[in-house]
């Protein structure tokens, strides 16, 4: 169950709360106020049935039909769904026709090209989804090489994630331990074939390094019971480390609070403790520096030799908490 109190408003109580001078008090919560007004717009494209909307309705706990839904009156055909400081920006991807694939096409590099009141560009994120279970992805290849990366402004490789979707059903379902849910090697050995692939092949027709991953966003019918997702805790922990840090704390209300949904993942990295991290260093980056971090509160994280400062690390243990309840940690 999510916390009744609002997690920003938990934030300003321990700041409001902290045992420090009013300059300090000020200080903290200025940066605060500014990290809470941040919006992080995640454009979510892939080509017809490599399962968009299951991922949005994975990682962030919501069906999509039943969000407050906008239609961009720049670009129609690519749907919005505001969940607070969250923006998703659903867009069709490219398989629908040459005439339809050039308008989606048109739009979202309408969309890449957008920028906020400040004169920044709109999208921090683009994220392309992959139908693992499908052998020809010429058509995701000419909308990752032709149409979103040559549109994404500088810093390329950390505005683009290429995730593969639906690993349970690469070899039509064969080698996938459906009880302990995850892949078996001859499976994980086909899936790593394919994200070098997948990488080999958009350095060829770019020249930009992408670190694809596979997953499975698993799927819900109604009236069925949810399939549970794997490496959804793996995407979640990219996806955070591919977003400017001052705006990580962004997706936090709007997490999946399903801990099952996070619990099966490859064995390669901790990426609920790399969560942790990530959204941890947004807050001592960006609410406290200097002497708010002198005084050693030992490892909130559980990693030997962290330590940070007294009235930070509460707030920093605020999220980590309720980051934590969230994952099931």
């Amino acid at each position: 169950m999510r916390n009744e109190k609002s997690f920003f408003d938990s934030m300003e109580q321990d700041i409001m709360n902290a045992d420090i001078s009013e300059t300090e008090k000020n200080k903290l919560m200025k940066n605060f106020l500014h990290l809470k007004g941040q919006k992080i717009n995640l454009i979510i494209t892939g080509a017809t049935g490599c399962g968009k909307s299951s991922t949005i309705n994975a990682l962030f706990n919501t069906e999509v039909a039943k969000v407050g839904v906008g239609v961009d009156p720049e670009t129609m055909e690519i749907t919005k769904y505001e969940l607070d400081n969250l923006i998703l920006w659903d867009s069709p991807g490219l398989g629908d026709g040459k005439e339809a694939d050039n308008r989606h096409a048109k739009n979202i590099i309408n969309k890449l090209h957008e920028k906020d009141k400040d004169g920044n560009l709109l999208i921090d994120l683009v994220l392309v989804i992959l139908d693992g279970s499908s052998r020809d992805l010429g058509t995701s290849y000419e909308l990752i090489n032709q149409v979103i990366i040559p549109n994404l402004g500088d810093n390329k490789e950390k505005r683009v994630l290429v995730a593969i979707n639906q690993a349970d059903v690469a070899m039509k379902g064969r080698y996938w331990d459906y009880d302990l849910n995850k892949p078996e090697p001859q499976l994980v050995k086909f899936l790593e074939e394919k994200v070098v692939s997948v990488k080999k092949r958009i350095k060829e027709g770019t020249g930009i390094d992408v670190d694809p991953i596979y997953y499975c966003a698993g799927y819900k019918e109604e009236g069925v019971e949810q399939n549970k997702p794997y490496n959804l805790a793996k995407l979640l922990y990219y996806i955070i480390r591919y977003t400017p840090t001052e705006k990580r704390l962004s997706y936090v209300e709007n997490l999946n609070n399903n801990a099952e949904m996070w619990q099966d993942n490859d064995e390669l990295q901790d990426y609920k403790e790399g969560i942790l991290e990530g959204l941890g260093s947004t807050i001592i980056s960006h609410i406290g520096t200097g002497g708010e971090l002198g005084k050693s509160i030992g490892s909130l994280l559980g990693a030997p030799g962290k330590a940070i400062g007294g009235v930070i690390g509460g707030v920093f243990g605020g999220v980590v908490g309720f980051v934590k309840g969230i994952l099931g940690l």
